[in-house]
């Protein structure tokens, strides 16, 4: 199936992160592979000509063209550092991600996912969503903390690069459970690092929710531990009593 333009119909180019989040929302149970390019990286049209190739094999299956430099917030919500980069996603669980022009990998990922009605389990959840912050601000290169005493980046008094994972594991938990609700984000609530982020903290708000929240771009450590303790590989991550509820998606 193609459009008049020749273009198939399972196509589509991102163009806002609202896009990007209805197309998400539309159905939980489909395949999408995110292509993330940029116009001046050369390895990226070779990839662009193989999602148009791979498309019509794969009509049950969406691919969506991320520019990535156009569409940022998308792009570090699944921390793209490099393009080409391909993310394939099964509502939404990562089944596969693929740095670099590797055409041959994610047709194997496709044959292996999308081919069929069959469902795989993936390698860990995922969802496009915010981030947020702190509610006071310290002198600059300080740590935020609110009136009440809390941190709301990494602790100033604990060396991370020689931090042990159960150290952060640990650490982890304990900031989990620290409030009923607590925002795992980029950034804080009155300064977001990235849309998705102020449509969280927007939403949240607007419905009267209170929460405490963390900002993960501070401390790395705690970054990575909580893709693995939670099988979310992107942030926003809202969590209630201590159990990861999910992202912006899933919160609308």
């Amino acid at each position: 199936m193609s459009t008049t333009t020749g273009q198939p119909a399972n196509v589509v180019a991102i163009a806002s992160p609202d896009m990007f989040t209805e197309l998400m929302q539309q159905d939980l149970d489909r395949v999408t592979l995110l292509n993330f390019w940029a116009p001046w990286a050369q390895p990226c049209e070779q990839m662009n000509q193989a999602v148009l190739e791979f498309a019509p094999r794969y009509p049950h299956a969406l691919f969506m063209n991320v520019e990535a430099e156009e569409q940022p917030d998308v792009a570090e919500s699944f921390d793209v550092e490099a393009v080409p980069t391909v993310v394939l996603l099964r509502g939404h669980t990562l089944l596969a991600k693929i740095s670099g022009c590797n055409v041959p990998a994610v047709s194997e990922a496709l044959a292996t996912h999308a081919r069929g009605g069959a469902r795989l389990d993936g390698l860990s959840q995922t969802s496009a969503a915010p981030q947020a912050a702190p509610s006071t601000y310290e002198a600059a290169g300080a740590p935020v903390a609110s009136s009440d005493g809390r941190l709301h980046e990494a602790p100033a008094d604990i060396d991370l690069g020689a931090e042990s994972p159960q150290d952060t594991e640990r650490r982890c938990h304990e900031l989990m459970k620290r409030s009923k609700v607590m925002l795992f984000m980029k950034g804080h609530p009155n300064q977001p690092r990235c849309g998705f982020s102020q449509k969280t903290v927007a939403l949240l708000r607007e419905q009267g929710v209170e929460f405490d929240h963390y900002d993960i771009l501070s401390d790395e450590n705690v970054r990575q531990m909580l893709k693995k303790i939670n099988e979310w590989p992107t942030f926003p991550q809202v969590i209630v009593n201590g159990e990861l509820i999910g992202g912006l998606d899933i919160l609308k």
